[in-house]
């Protein structure tokens, strides 16, 4: 017997309006009015319908990827084929090895997980070996301050209040990072990602300088991202651990990771690398060689809830990433709500649950 077969795919590119309770930071130049996403909505015909994401902030890429070149591939398919996805990827690979095209793959990649859950009756977790805990930590990710001493501190105390126990910084200062560890004391895991600020040459000091204020890591550090070299000779010259793999282009690029010697946490984003497949399969190979795999998670959707199944279901418990602040509608908080920092792990089949319509309709770009 084979699965549905697949009738349609609509990618579904959200607006989303924040309060991180400052100015909006700047994003590609402009202020960042709303965090965006692409939802990926698979239906099938057996009524089933799945739901994935896709990286969103060039949303326009991503819809365009999926309806020129992913949904033609796509529709047609069976559900339960595992290889599909990597099919496309393969057939498409001269449009980019990375970027939307990859992007709307990852988001069709969930939503077969999504249906093939769904079809089976059970939660993702279970089509991964099983969930090894209920219930995960989530970390407070923060967005940029611009080290502003008084706006780190409150949204530290908020976070601590409402229950978090580890804050991750997008800072890219010594003064912002001292300035977080006073407002957050001793004790409290502080993580500090400073999205590719330094050329090789300049991460040295700054990043020996953030080590007094005790991070567990330094995220994304260096420009380029896959100067695995530069990584390393930083690692060891400070002793910092790292944290690096949200902007890896491809699953092979974890391999050169682990072999350059130069990640203590990999950070597969599984909106970004290709889905929950490869995710899953970085997650294992990394943890196999001794690393800790912390998956780049700050979004709010289906890559959400995949995220938190293959925590579930992996060896070593880590906490998810949320980012903290206001959000005008959380596609998929009403199935996993965030309660005293912690979320349980969703138990109905497929990934947990379906964004409402309705409210898709109101923040629909």
């Amino acid at each position: 017997m084979t699965g549905p077969t697949i009738t349609g795919i609509e990618a579904v590119p959200l607006r989303i309006p924040f309060d991180h309770w400052a100015p909006k930071p700047q994003f590609a130049g402009r202020p960042r009015e709303t965090l965006d996403t692409v939802l990926i909505r698979v239906t099938t015909d057996a009524g089933l319908v799945g739901w994935g994401e896709a990286y969103g902030s060039f949303w326009s890429a991503v819809t365009a990827a999926v309806d020129e070149f992913v949904a033609p591939l796509a529709i047609g398919q069976r559900t339960d084929d595992t290889g599909l996805p990597e099919r496309i990827e393969r057939t498409l690979h001269n449009l980019g090895r990375t970027g939307p095209t990859v992007h709307a793959i990852s988001g069709l990649d969930i939503a077969l997980w999504d249906l093939r859950g769904k079809a089976a009756g059970v939660p993702v977790s279970t089509l991964l070996g099983g969930r090894r805990r209920d219930r995960i930590p989530v970390y407070a990710s923060l967005l940029q301050y611009y080290g502003e001493a008084d706006r780190l501190r409150h949204a530290i105390d908020r976070a601590l209040a409402a229950g978090f126990s580890q804050i991750k910084l997008h800072e890219r200062t010594v003064a912002a990072v001292a300035a977080a560890r006073a407002a957050a004391g001793p004790g409290v895991p502080i993580m500090v990602d400073t999205n590719c600020a330094w050329l090789p040459g300049e991460a040295t000091a700054p990043v020996a300088a953030m080590a007094e204020s005790d991070i567990l890591w330094i995220e994304e550090p260096i420009w380029p991202p896959e100067d695995f070299s530069a990584l390393a000779e930083l690692r060891r010259a400070t002793g910092v651990p790292t944290a690096i793999g949200e902007n890896a282009g491809t699953a092979l690029d974890f391999g050169k990771m682990r072999a350059a010697d130069c990640v203590d946490y990999v950070q597969p984003s599984v909106i970004k690398i290709g889905g929950l497949t490869p995710l899953w399969r970085i997650c294992r190979e990394a943890e196999a060689a001794g690393l800790t795999c912390v998956p780049h998670s700050p979004f709010f959707g289906p890559g959400y809830l995949a995220t938190i199944h293959v925590l579930a279901a992996k060896v070593r418990a880590v906490a998810i990433e949320r980012f903290y602040c206001d959000l005008a509608f959380d596609p998929c908080g009403p199935f996993v709500p965030i309660v005293d920092g912690h979320i349980a792990v969703p138990e109905a089949p497929g990934l947990g649950g379906d964004p409402d319509p309705e409210l898709i309709a109101t923040f629909r770009a």
